[in-house]
């Protein structure tokens, strides 16, 4: 016996939006400060708290922006930007091609571009693509390549409104996990117990 099958088009998301709907619980969620607190050994606390920041630092919504090379990638999977852009002698774009050009003030939710009045790329000496946490985390902690004294570096994680975007992407891009308050709070409680990274 033959069964007929209808087949339907399916409409395939914009390349912007490839993402999961909804992320399951247990990866939406940072776990807070305390949760840490029966870790006895302070080095030990240190190390667990940054890897747990660690979750949102090597988040596709901050990788993106952090990339090993001039041009910055997109969507979860980290593909390579297009139409084809370059970071520019000023991190936002060749005087040609601003990316500014594209990205405004805010998400454009009917194009699906995303935007932020500070659009632009990390700096190439803080690029994270392609490397360890424990080498992202002794990046960090360098003021030669991340520009930013350890209170500055709090400062930024905690309150910059670029990085803030993480957690409100727009579309369906899936969000960093947890808020920027709670991944503050990682940072400064890392911070406080030597700042340590893993190995």
């Amino acid at each position: 016996m033959l069964v007929a099958f209808a087949l339907r088009p399916r409409t395939m998301p914009d390349s912007q939006t490839i993402v999961a709907a909804e992320q399951p619980v247990h990866l939406s969620h940072l776990r807070n400060v305390e949760s840490f607190s029966t870790i006895p050994d302070p080095q030990a606390r240190s190390v667990a708290v940054f890897q747990e920041a660690g979750r949102v630092i090597q988040h596709p919504r901050c990788m993106n922006c952090h990339p090993r090379t001039d041009r910055p990638t997109q969507t979860d999977a980290m593909r390579p930007h297009s139409p084809w852009v370059s970071r520019g002698p000023d991190d936002a774009g060749e005087p040609t091609l601003r990316c500014s050009t594209c990205h405004h003030q805010a998400n454009f939710e009917a194009s699906g571009v995303p935007g932020n009045p500070k659009w632009k790329l990390a700096p190439i000496e803080m690029a994270w693509q392609g490397k360890s946490l424990g080498e992202i985390c002794r990046q960090l902690l360098d003021p030669a390549r991340s520009h930013m004294n350890r209170e500055q570096l709090l400062h930024h994680m905690a309150h910059d409104e670029l990085v803030g975007w993480a957690w409100h992407p727009g579309g369906r891009r899936t969000r960093a996990p947890g808020t920027q308050a709670e991944f503050g709070a990682l940072i400064q409680a890392w911070l406080e117990t030597g700042a340590r990274c893993p190995g």
